[in-house]
């Protein structure tokens, strides 16, 4: 792919704050972008330029109809100086699964990969190297075509932005979390846009979001609609680990977003590479069951998988008539802490990863 480079020139670059404090998550943004066209069924005009705005029609499709996705993923500064993007392929697979499912044109995976290598190259300067932190990686696309039908746009623009960032949540890896168990939201259902990462699906959860926080929950814990069974929590894959040590994730459904931290720990366990002997698997988990099962010492430990927290813990669930139930002690349990020290770990180069999960940004001209 021929990258057009409209780079700023070298007085006019903004450097990474120098702080002892942690970073904000999402906040800051470095100097460039990527930015890529699709016209006439083809992409043209890959770019990068400096980080601005971008012009839209008011008619935009994406502005009235929703056709937005995007990824999530993190680049990490090791202590040989250099800079690693951690499974990022996943990422660009699943993309492209967003994409076709909401009727938008794929990305070929090696285009994305080559551009964000490429920008991160430029941009490794802002990489930062403070515990709990990483240069998170924004790709996303949106539709463009002015119209006003209710029908896919002829046209798309492709961005990646980069985001130096601390830990998601305030406090951390080390605070657990509690969670509103509620059934009068959901965020997905069968036969919809649930494994997708589309504006749409986040939108949707934002009044239940508002909703746990009255109630001084800091999450959702999401039900299937039909089954009252345990799918997502906020924007994480869910997780419980029983008494043995064994990490329980729900069975991926047309409903759940497939989680590329939940599948790299179901992957580590079949490769016999967690610690503590530490097992995991999958199954349909039904709430009434779980509750009973977290009352009877069955179910130590839970929480959430995702890129942004990697792991987050949850302390407690409230259900909405008020009643509590803890989690062990309510606090970070071992097996919690025992997988994200190995895993962050692993992202930053202090333990094997296997091979291929770690790719190395190399210096262009």
């Amino acid at each position: 792919m021929n990258i057009r480079l409209e780079l700023l020139d070298k007085p006019q670059w903004r450097a990474l704050p120098e702080t002892d404090e942690p970073l904000p998550f999402g906040q800051l943004r470095t100097n460039h972008m990527f930015l890529m066209n699709y016209r006439d069924g083809a992409w043209t005009d890959a770019r990068i330029v400096p980080y601005g705005e971008i012009a839209l029609m008011p008619g935009a499709t994406c502005l009235h109809y929703g056709q937005t996705i995007f990824e999530g993923a993190k680049a990490f500064k090791h202590d040989d100086g250099g800079i690693y993007l951690f499974r990022y392929e996943k990422n660009c697979e699943r993309l492209n699964h967003s994409a076709r499912n909401l009727c938008m044109p794929e990305v070929p995976a090696a285009d994305q990969m080559e551009a964000t290598l490429r920008l991160l190259d430029i941009e490794r300067d802002w990489c930062p190297n403070m515990p709990e932190s990483s240069l998170y990686v924004r790709p996303f696309m949106f539709a463009t075509q002015d119209s006003l039908g209710v029908k896919p746009s002829a046209g798309y623009i492709y961005c990646i932005m980069l985001s130096p960032a601390g830990p998601y949540y305030p406090g951390g890896f080390s605070n657990a979390v509690r969670l509103l168990i509620t059934t009068r939201y959901h965020r997905a259902v069968s036969g919809g846009t649930g494994t997708a990462k589309c504006g749409g699906n986040y939108a949707a959860s934002l009044q239940a979001q508002e909703y746990a926080k009255k109630l001084g929950c800091g999450q959702v814990l999401y039900l299937d609609a039909a089954n009252r069974t345990i799918e997502e929590v906020g924007t994480m894959n869910h997780y419980h680990v029983e008494s043995d040590g064994t990490f329980v994730i729900p069975a991926f459904n047309d409903s759940i977003l497939k989680s590329v931290t939940s599948r790299s720990v179901l992957e580590l366990a079949e490769m016999g590479g967690l610690p503590l002997e530490i097992k995991a698997r999958q199954e349909t988990i039904f709430l009434d069951k779980f509750i009973a099962d977290v009352k009877a010492g069955k179910i130590v430990e839970a929480g959430g998988f995702g890129t942004a927290a990697v792991i987050s813990p949850v302390g407690a669930y409230l259900l909405e008539d008020g009643t509590e139930i803890a989690i062990g002690d309510g606090r970070v349990g071992p097996h919690s802490r025992a997988l994200y020290e190995y895993y962050a770990n692993m992202q930053i180069g202090r333990r094997p990863a296997p091979a291929g999960w770690l790719r190395k940004v190399e210096k262009y001209g």
